[in-house]
């Protein structure tokens, strides 16, 4: 270990780390990712699933390789808000002018034939189905859709509008929320760290030596994540990679300034930049390593979920994160030792002067809540406890519609289509059932209350496809009911191996497999980052109290952004993802700070006993923790940009969280719990000698006075 150190920073090898980073980048920048291009998000469900199964078998049917454009033409229908109130009656000069678009969409369509619209019984909307080839390519199909909508809207009588929705409008609105994501998300972010290093620094210059090492880093975790993800057989879409950069960027910054702030005390007390820098990463490095595999640890996890989108975001950000450490750890000190101490200028730490242990705003804090450590701990609790109250009130789950901040075309069309229409005509349901049974499980389905009708459709000689409409809104309640009927309904008629599809059984499903998936994660990510607060500490005690806050501080973040989520932003639920995902990162993330905080405090606690020691420890991390915490809070802010809820969510919550784990719990709850559990809190280790307890008792005394709640002094 010493040797990798010296060989880090020493003047005749550090070059080589920065020459080694260099070529590696450039290496994999010139191979590339190997990425086809942008994509959206996928429906990652299991082969097993009742509508993956539905899906596979239509493979075999006529028309497998074919998709459909809803065309919803209406006066008013532009207005999203709109309703058969708002809007006319089309005239016969209307409904010729409409049909007459059948025969210029023709040569668009699969078969070279679009069918005369259908008429809504109010007269008010007509609706043109577009039979289309199915198309992979994102750009391919945004080509036709521009084509389709403006063949569709040109020379229309004045105040009909056409809108594109079903299958394809909406696979094509999905992927404009995602076109040009991960630059416009990598620019922010980039602006933002650059904007609160400065602040932090309030050097000219300081902040680009990191920025541009975590660019590096972020740059190849992308090309690496993709490689990886593709040798296992998984793609990762653009809100994966969104993420994977705001979570290297987040990560890395953070790592970077906990190293700058132990380099910068031991410029104070050692002369030489080279020798300082070696005592830094010795003393920061196995906190990072240690903070960084708890995030690892983590987000593998994932890898034992069922969804592709939750493995695929498990292994990208894992790979992100240990490339951001190994840069943390072995690039960044090799190019801050290039430079002199005029690299802090204006303020340059001088050998010889003051450091920040026994001095200053967090000194005089962590004196405070020694004093009262059992009044702080339930005040804070409290806090948490009073933010957590609106969690029993989270609605979970996001039809299609609601998923986007800004209200797309395909939204505001299926909306006209839902209130003219049947409900569900939009999204019909999808039975598949053996030939000779398909009329007996079609007269079934429709016996089924919420059933609009059910037709036998394609078929293959074996197997038939039943196109059943609900009077349900697609992704309702009251839908995702009577899918439950209807496969409890057809799966009881023996011979008919019936199965249920369409996208409300797979709404239902991804659902079921979000909530399995929570299940088996969340128990493992604690389990896991109990064992390694348990390895890392050799104490028993301090792991669960540590994770304790950390719970608490996840669900009191949760409870104040559904605050925000109601009352402000008007979101009407959580996407079924989104918990999963934030508790995630906020227990990976809030553990990383306490890691900081409690492995200085062991350290110190050595020399001056726990209770001084605590207060040290938060003395020289808190001004860096706390600069952390608000870098990353305002990285997650980032996923905002995008008009999609669910990244928001996310964002919000994450931010939230990590500003309560800064803030408040790491500030004033662990020390407080600490100075309540005495020299217990390391149990059953031991980080002191006899002599450094007593003398660290002593230091104590001095500090917080002989009041110490009524609590002895550890011995």
């Amino acid at each position: 270990m010493n040797r990798l150190v010296h060989a880090i920073t020493a003047h005749r090898t550090s070059w080589m780390f920065l020459v080694g980073a260099v070529l590696a980048a450039g290496t994999l920048f010139s191979i590339g990712s190997g990425a086809a291009g942008e994509s959206s998000p996928g429906v990652g469900l299991p082969e097993s699933a009742e509508s993956s199964l539905v899906a596979d078998a239509q493979q075999s049917l006529p028309g497998s390789d074919a998709s459909a454009a809803l065309l919803v033409f209406s006066r008013s229908a532009g207005d999203a808000g709109a309703d058969d109130s708002s809007r006319d009656i089309l005239s016969d000069s209307d409904i010729a002018a409409i049909t007459e678009k059948t025969s210029e969409l023709a040569d668009l369509s699969i078969d070279g034939f679009v069918p005369p619209p259908s008429i809504s019984d109010d007269g008010t909307v007509a609706l043109v189905v577009v039979p289309l080839e199915a198309i992979d390519e994102v750009s391919e199909q945004a080509d036709r859709a521009a084509e389709i909508r403006t063949i569709a809207n040109a020379d229309l009588p004045s105040g009909i509008t056409a809108l594109l929705t079903g299958p394809e409008g909406f696979a094509v609105d999905v992927a404009a929320v995602f076109e040009g994501a991960d630059f416009t998300l990598l620019l922010t972010t980039v602006i933002v760290v650059a904007v609160l290093l400065l602040i932090t620094y309030r050097s000219p210059w300081l902040w680009l030596v990191p920025l541009i090492v975590v660019g590096l880093a972020d740059g190849l975790a992308g090309i690496v994540a993709t490689r990886v993800a593709s040798l296992l057989g998984i793609a990762l879409d653009a809100s994966v990679t969104g993420i994977l950069s705001v979570l290297v960027f987040g990560a890395g910054t953070n790592y970077a300034l906990l190293l700058i702030a132990r380099y910068r005390d031991e410029l104070r007390a050692v002369e030489d930049r080279r020798a300082a820098m070696a005592k830094a990463l010795r003393g920061a490095g196995p906190a990072i390593i240690a903070s960084g595999s708890t995030v690892v640890l983590a987000l593998l996890t994932l890898a034992f979920a069922q969804l592709d989108g939750n493995r695929a975001l498990g292994i990208a950000c894992a790979i992100g994160v240990v490339i951001a450490m190994i840069f943390a750890l072995f690039v960044l000190p090799a190019a801050l030792v290039l430079f002199g101490r005029g690299l802090f200028w204006p303020y340059i730490p001088k050998f010889g002067s003051e450091g920040s242990t026994e001095r200053g705003v967090w000194h005089r804090l962590g004196t405070m809540v020694s004093k009262k450590p059992v009044v702080v701990a339930i005040i804070g609790a409290l806090v948490l406890g009073g933010l957590a109250l609106g969690v029993p009130q989270i609605r979970i789950g996001l039809a299609q519609t609601e998923k986007f901040t800004a209200v797309p075309e395909a939204v505001v069309g299926q909306n006209v289509l839902a209130d003219a229409f049947s409900a569900g005509s939009g999204s019909p349901v999808v039975i598949i059932a053996n030939d000779d049974s398909a009329q007996k499980v079609a007269d079934a389905a429709a016996s089924v209350d919420g059933v609009v009708s059910a037709t036998p459709g394609a078929t293959d000689g074996t197997i038939t496809q039943i196109d059943v409409v609900l009077d349900a809104a697609a992704e309702t309640p009251e839908s995702f009911a009577a899918v439950t009927a209807l496969r409890d309904t057809v799966h009881s008629i023996d011979g008919a191996d019936a199965i249920v599809g369409g996208l409300d059984a797979q709404t239902l499903d991804v659902n079921a497999a979000q909530t399995a998936d929570q299940d088996l994660v969340i128990p493992l990510i604690l389990a896991l980052v109990f064992l390694v607060l348990v390895l890392l500490l050799r104490s028993f005690v301090a792991p669960l109290l540590l994770l304790a806050t950390v719970v608490a501080s996840f669900f009191a973040s949760l409870g104040a952004s559904w605050l925000l989520f109601e009352s402000v932003f008007g979101f009407p639920a959580i996407d079924t993802n989104v918990v999963l995902f934030s508790f995630l990162f906020l227990v990976a993330l809030g553990v990383d700070y306490n890691i900081f905080l409690v492995t200085r405090a062991k350290e110190e606690a050595v020399e001056h006993g726990t209770r001084v020691g605590m207060i040290r420890a938060l003395s020289s991390t808190g001004g860096v923790i706390t600069s952390a915490g608000i870098l990353l809070a305002a990285v997650f802010a980032v996923l905002g940009v995008l008009p999609l809820i669910t990244l928001t969510q996310i964002g919000i919550i994450v931010c939230i969280g990590v500003l309560l784990d800064t803030l408040l719990v790491r500030t004033v709850i662990v020390p407080s719990l600490a100075f309540i559990a005495g020299e217990k809190f390391w149990w059953p280790a031991r980080p002191a000698h006899h002599h450094a307890h007593r003398k660290g008792d002593r230091h104590a005394h001095l500090l917080v006075g002989s009041s110490t709640d009524g609590e002895t002094p550890p011995r």
